[in-house]
């Protein structure tokens, strides 16, 4: 019986095979996702950028990220006052602030940020052409394998 419940213990503890997971605060990883969706921010917004990580997932060589650009030190954002604005590709009367979600792939050892969109309002990640390759790190139920917030 104890080794029964030993390795009952041993299964529940063990990793879930595909599972995500957030990069800690201060790690490497999570400093080279920011830095890959930092010039497309600042494009837009202008520099400098920092990000408030709403959410962040990675699995294998694939990532997503929610995350709310701010200036440094917590400063919110003049939308009125950015780059994009001016040159017209932005209208901060229909979009969600300085809000950013990113899809990532790694290619080699530098992670690339493959697809984003700045102050969406609806949940464009959700189509389901981009299942074959971020499933694992989709929040939401959109994709078969995707799993939800934690």
């Amino acid at each position: 019986m104890r080794k029964l419940a030993l390795a009952l213990a041993l299964t529940l503890a063990a990793p879930v095979a595909g599972a995500w997971t957030e990069p800690p605060r201060g790690s490497a990883l999570r400093a080279d996702l920011m830095d890959a969706a930092r010039p497309l921010a600042e494009r837009v917004l202008g520099a400098p950028v920092e990000f408030v990580v709403h959410d962040l997932r990675v699995e294998g060589d694939v990532a997503f990220a929610a995350l709310v650009a701010q200036r440094p030190g917590g400063a919110p954002i003049d939308m009125l006052a950015t780059p994009g604005y001016r040159r017209g590709e932005i209208d901060p009367e229909f979009m969600d602030g300085s809000t950013l979600q990113v899809l990532y792939r790694r290619a080699g050892r530098q992670w690339v940020a493959v697809e984003h969109a700045i102050g969406a309002t609806d949940v464009w990640y959700a189509d389901p052409a981009y299942c074959p390759i971020w499933a694992p790190v989709l929040p939401g139920n959109f994709c078969p394998g995707s799993q939800p917030m934690k």
